[in-house]
């Protein structure tokens, strides 16, 4: 019987996914000086560039920025709130016909 032994925890998680794509000849070439510039692993390289941009693009699409002037005017209607016209009143009452909770 062969003795296993515990897979010991990693500070990072195992990689079994993968990414496939190709590259033109000039981009590659990009890309592993800069890896070599850092003295970093090309995949590894890739990797946390590819992660920074992913997490900071899904920030900017997450994250409303608003002016002074539009965010007074945002917490002025959450405080106080207009009236429902007719046609919200007609909206809502659409909602509560056609959607059963």
């Amino acid at each position: 019987m062969a003795n296993k032994q515990p897979r010991l925890e990693r500070d990072t998680p195992a990689r079994a996914e993968r990414f496939g794509f190709r590259l033109d000849e000039e981009t590659k070439e990009l890309i592993e000086r800069a890896a070599h510039l850092s003295r970093r692993k090309v995949s590894d390289f890739c990797v946390t560039a590819l992660v920074e941009t992913a997490r900071r693009t899904i920030a900017e699409h997450e994250t409303l920025a608003l002016s002074d002037r539009d965010r007074a005017a945002f917490f002025d209607a959450l405080i106080a709130p207009p009236e429902p016209n007719d046609r919200l009143r007609h909206a809502f009452s659409e909602h509560g016909r056609r959607v059963v909770s």
